[in-house]
């Protein structure tokens, strides 16, 4: 009986996995909602985590490439990992690879929005700095572009 269902359960991982990277918790939580035992799941996945076919290094590095192509920031990829079992990442190679640098990113996100101001309200600049915090870009990182752009308020 466990043996079938070990069975059932490597079948649900394969299948998920077949569409794209899962980590592990995602895969425990998604089976757990199916009604599979915590302790099955787990031990299917172990099997699969050995077997090279579930892999939380290659979930990680999938997940943020994906992010940071659509312009999210450091802040908010870390986060959403963590939301999905991945506690320790070093998103610097995957930037670095990806688009160079954060803030080759942010710069790139702040162009394609904005326009080329250098002057605008105290209003305006708290919104467009919300803009950029609210796509995971830190206080700090915000700050320096705008720096390097020389953007101010009136």
């Amino acid at each position: 009986m466990g043996n079938e269902i070990n069975k059932e359960v490597k079948a649900s991982c394969l299948r998920l996995l077949a569409r794209r990277e899962h980590s592990r918790r995602e895969l425990l939580n998604k089976l757990m909602t199916k009604g599979y035992s915590k302790e099955n799941i787990e031990q299917v996945i172990t099997e699969l985590a050995e077997q090279g076919l579930q892999n939380d290094h290659r979930f990680m590095e999938s997940y943020a490439r994906q992010r940071i192509a659509k312009g999210y920031g450091p802040v908010k990829i870390r986060y959403e990992l963590q939301q999905k079992g991945i506690d320790d990442c070093d998103l610097k190679s995957v930037v670095e690879e990806s688009v160079g640098s954060w803030t080759e990113l942010l710069s790139r996100i702040y162009t394609r929005k904005y326009q080329d101001e250098n002057s605008m309200t105290r209003q305006e600049w708290a919104k467009r700095s919300r803009f950029l915090q609210q796509r995971g870009f830190s206080g700090e990182m915000i700050m320096n572009l705008f720096k390097q752009l020389a953007i101010g308020f009136e």
